[in-house]
């Protein structure tokens, strides 16, 4: 990703997916953007994201590299994350989806964490870690109590 998108400052929804990308950079202008797709490239960091995270609601970013979820935090407006079959391997990485306010679908699916686990207990472990979720994996979540 380079300076060539700084012209782009009205754009609302990017797609740079299957781009051979291996970091976020150059969106710092795009002060309008709502949806950045970035899936089957080769990122491995949320980093690049802060200028976008006041206003940035969907990130499809699956098919990538990203081991570790440090940074998510910048993304203040996110309400759909897509991060499937990436690397990420451990609860502690995970527990980072908290710090994103008001995430409400998550595609998490095909991560080395979700391998060693029935469906069942995958949706128990995430709704009760991000339990503001209203969808997980595709799958609408439905919370006790809700009919």
């Amino acid at each position: 990703m380079d300076n060539s998108l700084a012209g782009l400052t009205n754009v609302q929804k990017l797609s740079l997916s299957t781009n051979m990308i291996e970091k976020i950079s150059g969106i710092n202008s795009l002060r309008h953007l709502k949806i950045l797709s970035l899936g089957r490239n080769y990122i491995k960091t949320f980093s690049g994201l802060e200028a976008v995270g006041e206003h940035l609601e969907e990130l499809w970013i699956s098919y990538n590299m990203i081991e570790k979820i440090k940074g998510v935090n910048v993304l203040k407006a996110l309400k759909v994350l897509y991060m499937g079959n990436n690397l990420v391997k451990d609860w502690a990485e995970f527990n980072r989806l908290q710090e994103i306010p008001h995430l409400e679908d998550l595609l998490f699916i095909n991560n080395p964490i979700c391998e060693n686990m029935d469906t069942e207990t995958w949706r128990a472990q995430v709704i009760r870690r991000l339990p503001a979720l209203k969808k997980l994996d595709s799958i609408p979540v439905v919370h006790g109590g809700d009919e």
